[in-house]
C-alpha cells in the first residue's frame, strides 16, 4: 500500500513526532520483556516493566504538553499529525499500564503457572511485541499496509485468549490447573493491550487516509481491514 508524502514540520512539531516514534519503540521493548520474562521466569525482566511504564508516562505528559503548544503554530494537515501523536501516545501509555499489571500478576505466582499457559501467554506477549513494532513502522512511515497487519493480528490475540479462557473456565480435560485467577488476569491484560494496539493502527489509517475506518464502507459482511483496503483501492483508481 502506498504511503502518503510527508510535508515538512516546524522543528518543535517534528520533535514530537520523533518522540512518539520513540514511545512506540519503548512499548514494543516492554512487550518483548514481558514475553521473555514469562517464558524464562525472569523476575528481573518482569520487574523492569515498572520502569518502562514510568518512562511511557513521562513521554505521555511531554507529548500532551508539547502538542497543546505546537498545534497553534501549524496548518490543518500538520495539526492532524500532531493530534495523531497525542492519540497514539494515549494508547501506548495504556499499554504500558497493562503490561505492568501483567508483570505484577506474573510475579505474584512465582513460576506456579502450567506449561501450556506459559506457552500461550508467551505467544500472546510476543504477538503484542510484533503488533507494536508494526505500529511504530506504520506511524513513522505512514504505511497503511503495516497498520492493516496489526488489525489482522488482533484476531490471533483473541484466539489465544479464548483458548486460555476455555482451559480455565470449562476445563474440558478436567486438568488440575494452577494459579487460574492470575492467569486470567494476565490474559486479559495482554488481550486489552492488543486492543489498544489495534486502536493505534486504526488511528494510523485515519491519519494517513483522512477517513475513520468505521466510515469506510457499509459492507458489513467484510472484516473492517478488508473494507479499508477496498476503499483505498477505489479511492486510488483513475477517474
Amino acid at each position: 500500500m502506498s504511503s502518503a508524502t510527508k510535508a515538512p514540520l516546524p522543528e518543535p512539531a517534528h520533535h514530537l513526532v520523533r518522540r512518539t516514534v520513540e514511545a512506540c519503540r519503548m512499548a514494543h521493548e516492554a512487550a518483548g520483556a514481558a514475553a521473555e520474562g514469562i517464558a524464562t521466569g525472569s523476575t528481573a525482566l518482569l520487574k523492569s516493566l515498572r520502569q518502562r511504564e514510568r518512562e511511557l508516562d513521562k513521554l505521555d505528559m511531554e507529548i500532551d504538553s508539547g502538542v497543546t503548544t505546537a498545534i497553534t503554530e501549524v496548518g490543518p494537515a500538520e495539526a492532524r499529525e500532531l493530534l495523531a501523536c497525542m492519540k497514539v501516545m494515549i494508547a501506548l501509555e495504556r499499554i504500558g499500564d497493562l503490561l505492568l499489571s501483567f508483570a505484577n500478576s506474573a510475579l505474584s505466582v512465582s513460576g506456579r503457572i502450567d506449561s501450556q499457559d506459559t506457552r500461550d501467554l508467551t505467544q500472546m506477549a510476543t504477538l503484542l511485541e510484533k503488533m507494536l513494532t508494526d505500529c511504530g513502522s506504520a506511524f513513522s512511515g505512514r504505511d497503511v499496509a503495516k497498520a492493516i497487519d496489526v488489525l489482522r493480528a488482533d484476531a490471533e490475540m483473541d484466539r489465544l485468549r479464548n483458548l486460555i479462557f476455555l482451559r480455565h473456565f470449562e476445563n474440558p480435560e478436567n486438568l488440575h490447573l494452577q494459579a487460574s485467577l492470575q492467569v486470567i488476569f494476565m490474559t486479559q491484560s495482554l488481550e486489552r493491550a492488543g486492543d489498544h494496539a489495534k486502536n493505534l493502527a486504526e488511528e494510523v489509517c485515519h491519519f494517513v487516509s483522512g477517513c475513520p475506518m468505521r466510515h469506510v464502507s457499509i459492507a458489513l459482511d467484510k472484516p473492517v481491514e478488508q473494507m479499508f483496503i477496498d476503499y483505498l483501492r477505489r479511492r486510488d483508481q483513475p477517474r
